[in-house]
């Protein structure tokens, strides 16, 4: 068992909370028991190696299980040393190192995916995380991350996905402009979510959520600038019934990729 919250070992995994680390290693932190639990499941390839404390692998046995079936070790841990490692005030017990492993424009696109959801300027790790999820569950065949978006390697975004990270591939540091056109080369509507489009019932309507999509969606602050929107085939509004003043952006994103997933399957 590590009981040395200094040790080399824990030193190197806790410097991982930080972009340069993550960058320079090509590593990245995974963290909770669930995360962990997808991680062996789905990609156990990946995984470095997993730090728990013997608390948490009392509670969560299959991930001892697991990690035994897929040849990964488990370090156990003291709480301190897990605490040091974790990215969170109240971590659960388990924290996995992993490779990073993002996934090439060109092999995504020879994949002839049909519903893609594209990031500009996305800062908020949580929004990141959960439209990585919400693509996720919604069938969506990748996520793209332009370069000025946030790391999705990032902790806080890995937290957020739950493990969708693990499910549906992701594009990053791409840039914009050639990026939609080659979406569009392969056969992509591009559509922008924004406050200026058109009504997505009117456009669900006429029939442009039935084919291959790409949804572009913008900064939670400042949205897509005109040069931006000038990119899309079309724009799009989710309209707001309510007395909501509007809908945060992970929310909007689920919402359209839904009814893209809705419109595909009809």
């Amino acid at each position: 068992m590590i009981d040395n919250p200094r040790s080399p070992r824990v030193r190197a995994a806790a410097k991982l909370a930080k972009k340069n680390q993550r960058a320079e290693t090509g590593l990245f932190l995974l963290e909770g028991p669930q995360a962990v639990a997808e991680a062996l499941q789905y990609r156990p390839e990946l995984i470095v190696e997993i730090f728990a404390t013997p608390a948490a692998l009392d509670r969560h046995a299959g991930i001892g299980r697991a990690a035994a079936a897929a040849g990964c070790r488990v370090e156990k841990v003291t709480d301190a040393v897990l605490e040091t490692i974790a990215d969170t005030v109240t971590p659960q017990g388990v924290v996995a190192v992993c490779r990073q492993f993002p996934l090439a424009l060109d092999e995504m696109l020879a994949r002839r995916p049909r519903l893609v959801a594209v990031l500009e300027e996305v800062r908020d790790p949580g929004n990141a995380g959960t439209i990585i999820r919400v693509a996720d569950a919604a069938g969506a065949d990748a996520v793209i991350l332009s370069g000025t978006s946030v790391d999705v390697f990032n902790p806080k975004v890995v937290r957020a996905t739950t493990g969708s990270l693990f499910h549906v591939p992701v594009v990053v540091g791409v840039p914009l402009e050639p990026t939609l056109q080659r979406l569009r080369e392969a056969g992509n509507r591009i559509l922008a979510a924004d406050i200026s489009g058109d009504d997505l019932l009117d456009v669900r309507s006429d029939g442009h959520l039935d084919g291959p999509t790409a949804w572009l969606f913008g900064n939670e602050a400042r949205g897509l600038t005109p040069e931006q929107l000038e990119l899309a085939d079309r724009s799009v509004i989710v309209p707001i019934y309510g007395k909501a003043e509007s809908l945060n952006l992970a929310t909007a994103a689920a919402v359209c990729l839904y009814e893209s997933a809705f419109a595909q399957r009809r």
